[in-house]
């Protein structure tokens, strides 16, 4: 377990329980968008990986111990944040029940 360079320890265990547990998550969350009966479902499982993405990075960062994948992170929760407000706006708008 030496390749994880910042982690040493029970950090070493906690960072790779959490890539294994956001892999689940990721698998789960592609399922749901390739079979999911809705467009909404199909939306928040998208979100859904942006977020597990977002903490892939931050475990990452944290075993690596540096700081700059954390930049990233943040970035990419931006980007999925506007990604499903403007997925959402679609789904309003396709649905006819927007104000315009």
């Amino acid at each position: 377990m030496s390749e994880l360079g910042g982690a040493t320890g029970v950090l070493q265990l906690a960072v790779l329980v959490a890539f294994a547990a956001t892999a689940l998550a990721l698998v789960a969350a592609f399922v749901r968008v390739v079979t999911g009966p809705s467009l909404a479902d199909r939306v928040l499982a998208l979100d859904m990986i942006g977020l597990v993405s977002v903490s892939i990075i931050a475990a990452y960062a944290i075993a690596s111990g540096q700081a700059l994948f954390l930049d990233a992170a943040i970035a990419l929760a931006l980007i999925a944040f506007l990604g499903t407000v403007a997925f959402s706006r679609f789904i309003e708008w396709r649905r006819g029940s927007g104000d315009e």
